[in-house]
């Protein structure tokens, strides 16, 4: 049966399909107002991988992840470049719908922007306003009164007197606001200068930033939902803000369980911009294929704090460059061997544990090299299940040869091209029989990390 830890209950527990209709996933997705950086592709792969893992085990999904695209971050940068928010946010959606492509995350089934649905913001407020839980201050601001909601703390494990102390509690008040409480927080802003803004029944403005996956999730999926995903970084205030306001709205049960992945870490650091450590999925991909990168981060448990080092990548591509090497020249067709199955199972059904389940796949990889010495199990059989196990994690897809003939170069490397034109040179000094000047080339290029091979049917090439 499927465990998954939930963050509410600070356990695993066995988790319950509904009885009727599919299973419901919300993920907290990008503010789009630059590139997706390693952190957000953690969270993007993450929860691609929880969805195809559902999918690949029977479950019914309907998976909804959405898209900022209006907040103080976005603002500011649309009107440092001057130009519209809407073109600002429209550009960075479709790099990043670029990005998730070239790293196999495939969308979501919706994909909701809170700017189109500012008719469910707003008559969330509404109730909220309306039944007490929030109020109208003299700046035009409407604040979520956060100790009208008793069990506020209850994702954190920190009471709201605690929180005030807390350095991640962003309690103090900025000038202009009229909270009640520092602890309150926006649900509608009054429109500011250079601003966009909305009408609504408090004047003119804009939501707040949690009001918006509220009342998106909530649109999509109803009132109560089965698991809501997101960084770990999200967990307070931005999910615990969300429950209190969503069960004040609605008073039903928000969602059953709550998943967060780790921090993504440099040299131990935690990678931001000020310490110069800031790593797009676009610099990555200049010299990594786009599956090292995801193999990189399945390697590691989703909860797990995940360490990008400078020589990171390169394991991950020479890692999976193993698997590819041992997929290469077996035979099409096979059979699924059930024990590698329940094997693989076993790991990714204990809260989707990726590190455990490639142990199994490495494991799986031995016994093809095995098989390839006279080992006992068919070659064939041992290919087949290795790759149908790897689908869901969106591994071992391709053609062995597409991978180590040039998609998975690494820091530095050839181009096909490149490599091409130099096999051309090699063969004419070969046929000119000047054997001193191809083994230079074949020694360059090993340099440089291509392995040639010489063979009765031609020449082979391949990365190290």
């Amino acid at each position: 049966m499927l465990e998954i830890y939930n963050s509410l209950s600070r356990r695993k527990q066995a988790f319950r399909a509904p009885d009727s209709g599919p299973v419901r996933m919300y993920v907290c997705g990008i503010t789009v107002y630059d590139y997706i950086h390693l952190g957000h592709a953690r969270m993007l792969i993450v929860f691609d991988l929880v969805a195809r893992y559902l999918r690949s085990r029977g479950y019914q999904l309907t998976y909804v992840r959405n898209i900022t695209d209006v907040d103080d971050k976005i603002i500011a940068r649309a009107n440092q470049n001057g130009e519209p928010v809407e073109a600002l946010t429209q550009r960075f959606i479709d790099a990043m719908h670029e990005d998730e492509d070239a790293l196999g995350i495939a969308r979501p089934d919706l994909e909701p922007r809170a700017t189109v649905h500012m008719p469910q913001i707003l008559g969330m407020i509404g109730r909220l306003v309306e039944n007490g839980s929030a109020y109208l201050a003299g700046n035009g601001d409407v604040y979520f009164r956060v100790r009208g909601f008793a069990a506020y703390g209850q994702l954190s494990g920190r009471t709201p007197d605690e929180m005030l102390s807390a350095p991640d509690a962003a309690a103090d008040v900025d000038p202009g606001e009229e909270k009640e409480d520092p602890l309150d927080f926006a649900l509608w802003k009054a429109v500011k200068p250079g601003e966009p803004s909305w009408d609504s029944p408090w004047g003119p403005g804009r939501p707040g930033w949690h009001i918006e996956c509220s009342a998106m999730s909530t649109h999509c999926l109803g009132d109560s939902f089965d698991i809501h995903g997101g960084g770990q970084d999200l967990r307070f205030p931005h999910h615990e803000n969300e429950i209190a306001q969503s069960e004040s709205a609605t008073g039903a049960r928000f969602v059953d369980v709550w998943m967060h992945n780790g921090f993504v870490r440099v040299d131990e650091e935690k990678m931001s911009k000020s310490l110069g450590n800031f790593f797009t999925v676009r610099d990555l991909l200049q010299h990594y294929d786009a599956e090292v990168i995801r193999f990189f981060v399945l390697s590691s448990h989703y909860r797990s704090p995940l360490n990008y080092t400078d020589s990171s990548l390169e394991q991950a591509r020479n890692g999976l460059q193993a698997y590819y090497l041992a997929l290469q020249d077996i035979p099409a067709g096979g059979r699924l061997l059930e024990h590698w199955q329940e094997r693989f199972r076993a790991a990714m059904d204990d809260d989707f544990n990726t590190a455990e389940a490639m142990a199994v796949l490495a494991d799986l990889r031995h016994e093809i090299n095995r098989a390839r010495d006279g080992g006992p199990e068919p070659l064939a059989d041992l290919g087949y299940t290795l790759r149908t196990l790897a689908e869901p994690l969106a591994l071992l897809q391709r053609p062995a040869e597409d991978f180590l003939r040039g998609t998975g170069g690494g820091v530095g490397g050839l181009s096909d091209a490149e490599i091409a034109a130099q096999l051309a040179e090699r063969e004419q000094a070969r046929a000119d029989r000047d054997w001193a000047r191809a083994d230079g080339i074949r020694d360059a290029l090993a340099s440089k990390g291509v392995i040639l091979e010489d063979g009765a049917a031609g020449t082979s090439w391949r990365r190290t």
